[in-house]
């Protein structure tokens, strides 16, 4: 008989759930999800280290620059959110770590994100460096797939208030209803004058069937791969539907 972590039960207990991965899998193998959608994440610049430092499941990964998670576009759809009724709700379980490399940039965690060929839906971020912030949670969205006008960057986030600090176990949640995008640091708001939430009404981009693969730990900028995410990642989960704070906190449980 199947076991499962209470943070399991509880996830797929709760509608609308597309995938979870648990990173229970072995380095070298595929992580699938459990769930509507049993997604497989790929492996991408070599094995990812299983590590047994835990929140709510018995390992996670330790995700270095260099090496990212991804699912080809066309072996995910149930991802490819997207239009002017799009809703998506993202959770992750992080415990960051120092920079190997000291690059400056933006931590991505996952989300369907290629802003070399400017085709941005969504994604979660940690310290974009935008808006006089660094180190807080966001959660990016755009409906044109480019830069924002005027920009030469992507400027519509959800930023929270509260810097993330290294070496501690996180419950990181990205919500988008269709009108607001908001970002929750560990199962509550966290409110931040005219960005969490982040008033944006315009959906989410369509892409087509060329747009963005789903990447994790990292995505496509400069026409390379960046953005990466230093740490660990224990648990990541996608749902097509905004969940409420109330259903964040419970599904947050470990």
């Amino acid at each position: 008989m199947q076991e499962f972590s209470l943070r399991k039960k509880t996830l797929l207990e709760t509608s609308h759930l597309i995938s979870y991965w648990d990173f229970q899998e072995e380095a070298g193998r595929d992580r699938v999800a459990c769930g509507a959608y049993p997604y497989k994440l790929k492996e991408m610049g070599g094995p990812i280290e299983r590590v047994t430092d835990r929140v709510g499941e018995k390992y996670g990964v330790r995700m270095v620059p260099g090496k990212w998670f991804m699912i080809p576009r066309a072996q995910c759809p149930a991802l490819d959110i997207h239009g002017p009724q799009a809703q998506l709700t993202l959770l992750a379980w992080i415990k960051r770590e120092p920079k190997t490399v000291q690059t400056g940039e933006c931590q991505a965690v996952a989300g369907l994100w290629d802003e070399s060929r400017r085709k941005r839906q969504y994604c979660l971020f940690i310290d974009l460096q935008i808006h006089n912030s660094k180190d807080q949670a966001g959660g990016h969205v755009s409906s044109i797939g480019g830069p924002t006008p005027g920009h030469p960057y992507c400027m519509d986030a959800a930023i929270g208030k509260t810097p993330i600090n290294l070496d501690q176990w996180h419950y990181l949640a990205f919500t988008y209803d269709g009108e607001y995008a908001r970002v929750y640091l560990n199962g509550n708001l966290d409110s931040r004058d005219s960005f969490n939430p982040y008033l944006y009404k315009g959906g989410l981009f369509d892409a087509g069937p060329e747009g963005a693969d789903f990447t994790v730990g990292a995505v496509d900028r400069s026409g390379e791969m960046g953005n990466w995410y230093t740490g660990l990642l224990g648990g990541l989960a996608l749902f097509n539907r905004a969940l409420p704070e109330s259903e964040i906190r419970r599904a947050g449980k470990i």
